[in-house]
C-alpha cells in the first residue's frame, strides 16, 4: 500500500513536470501557481521559493531540470518502487476474490501463460490509445499560448486531473490573511495547501489506522467485497466525492462561462459542496451497502427468485426459490465480521484515569464496527432450519 501510494505522488509530480515543460503561458501559469503555494509557506515559505527556483521566480535552476526530473529522476524512482512492489507481492502474494478453495494460505490465480498473454494485451491496448492520442491530438501549442510571461495568465487554462484538486481547492477558498509574530500567513493559500496534503495522507494512512483500531496484524489474502465493509467503502467513496467537487472547481470560470452563469454562485456551490457532498456521500453509500448485505442474506436463507408461481392448497400464491450453488453459497458466507472493542470507562479498576488513544481506538471501533454497521451473516442453524421448511 505505501509503494503504492507513493508511485501516485511520484506520478503525480511526474505529470506536473511534463505539464510545465513546454514552458509557454499554460505550463508556465500552472508553475506559478506551484511558486504562490510554496511562498505561503509560513516562514520558510519565501527561502524555500527562492532556493528551489535559483533566486525571484521563475530563477534559472529548477525549470533548467524540468527536462532531466521528467524523463530520468522520476522514472528510475518509479522503476525502484514496482521492483520493491513485485517483490512483496512475490514474498507475501497477491490478494484474490474469495471463492472456494481460497484461502489466506493459498494464491488459486491464473497459469502464468495465460496471465502474460493478458497482460501483454492490455500493454498493446493502453499503447495504441497514446499512439492515437499522439497522432490526432494537439497538447499545449506554444504558438496559440504564447511563451510564458510572469505578468500574463492565458483565459480558460485549467489543471490537468492530477493537480485538479489542488487548484479546485485555491479558487474556492476566500482570500483571507492573517499575521502573526510578524508574520503575513496567506491563508487562502496555506489552508488549502493543508487541507490537500492531509486529504492524501489520510489516504495513505488508513490501512494502518484501521489496523490499530482493530488489532489485525496478519496478513490478507481474500479481497473484502465492498458491501461487506460499508463504513471503509463509505470513507472511500467521500474521499473520491471530495475529489470530484473540487475539480469542478478548478473549472468554475469554465462551468460558468459555458452556463451563462455567475463564477460567484459557482465557486459557492462548490463550497457548500465541499462540506455537503462528502457527508451525503457517506450516507448514501453506507445504506446500499447495508441493503446489498440484507439482500445476501436474504438469498442464503431463502435461494435465488426463479420466477415460478405456485399455488399452495389453500389459495395462497408463493414464489419458488432455488438454493444457491455451494460456491455462491461460499462467496456470500465466508467474510469476517469484526466486532467493536468493548467501551472502556474514563478510569480504570485502579482508579487510574484510561488514556485519551485508548478511548479513541474504542470510538472508532465502534465508528467501524459497531451497530448499524453491519448485517449479521445467517448462521448454519438458521439456514439449515429455514432450507428445511422450504424442501418441506
Amino acid at each position: 500500500w505505501v509503494l503504492g501510494f507513493g508511485l501516485l505522488v511520484l506520478a503525480m509530480f511526474g505529470g506536473l513536470t511534463g505539464y510545465d515543460l513546454p514552458g509557454d503561458l499554460l505550463s508556465g501559469t500552472g508553475l506559478q501557481v506551484v511558486n504562490g503555494t510554496i511562498l505561503s509557506i509560513p516562514v520558510v515559505g519565501t527561502y524555500l521559493s527562492f532556493f528551489l527556483f535559483g533566486g525571484e521566480f521563475p530563477g534559472d535552476d529548477l525549470i533548467a531540470r524540468f527536462n532531466t526530473l521528467h524523463v530520468l529522476v522520476i522514472p528510475v524512482l518509479m522503476v525502484v518502487l514496482i521492483a520493491g512492489y513485485a517483490v512483496l507481492a512475490l514474498r507475501h502474494r497477491p490478494a484474490q476474490y474469495p471463492g472456494p478453495g481460497r484461502t489466506r494460505d493459498n494464491v488459486v490465480g491464473l497459469p502464468a501463460k495465460v496471465y502474460a498473454v493478458k497482460a501483454a494485451g492490455y500493454f498493446f491496448f493502453v499503447a495504441g490509445v497514446i499512439f492515437f492520442m499522439a497522432a490526432v491530438a494537439e497538447i499545449n501549442p506554444v504558438w496559440d499560448y504564447g511563451p510564458f510571461r510572469p505578468d500574463q495568465v492565458s483565459a480558460g487554462s485549467q489543471p490537468d486531473w492530477y493537480m485538479g484538486v489542488a487548484d479546485g481547492l485555491l479558487r474556492v477558498m476566500p482570500g483571507w490573511e492573517m499575521d502573526f509574530w510578524g508574520h503575513t500567513l496567506a491563508l487562502d493559500n496555506l489552508l488549502p495547501l493543508l487541507a490537500g496534503t492531509l486529504l492524501f495522507l489520510a489516504m495513505g494512512a488508513y490501512p494502518f489506522l484501521e489496523a490499530w483500531v482493530t488489532d489485525d496484524d496478519s496478513e490478507h489474502h481474500l479481497l473484502d467485497r465492498p458491501r461487506n465493509r460499508p463504513v471503509r467503502t463509505a470513507l472511500g467513496v467521500a474521499w473520491l466525492s471530495v475529489y470530484a467537487v473540487a475539480l469542478i472547481g478548478a473549472a468554475n470560470d469554465i462551468i460558468a462561462t459555458r452556463l451563462h452563469m455567475s463564477v460567484n454562485d459557482v465557486t459557492w456551490a462548490v463550497r457548500v459542496g465541499l462540506f455537503v457532498v462528502p457527508v451525503l456521500a457517506f450516507v448514501v453509500t453506507k445504506r446500499v451497502a447495508l441493503a446489498l448485505q440484507r439482500r445476501d442474506r436474504d438469498l442464503v436463507l431463502h435461494g435465488r427468485e426463479t420466477g415460478v408461481i405456485k399455488r399452495l392448497p389453500h389459495g395462497e400464491y408463493v414464489e419458488v426459490h432455488e438454493p444457491l450453488d455451494p460456491a455462491r453459497l461460499h462467496t456470500l458466507t465466508s467474510h469476517e465480521q469484526h466486532r467493536p472493542l468493548d467501551a472502556v470507562p474514563p478510569r480504570d479498576g485502579d482508579g487510574a484515569v484510561v488514556r485519551g488513544t485508548q478511548r479513541l481506538r474504542t470510538g472508532l471501533s465502534g465508528f467501524l464496527y459497531g451497530p448499524g454497521t453491519q448485517i449479521p451473516k445467517p448462521t448454519a442453524t438458521e439456514h439449515e432450519e429455514i432450507t428445511g421448511r422450504h424442501g418441506s
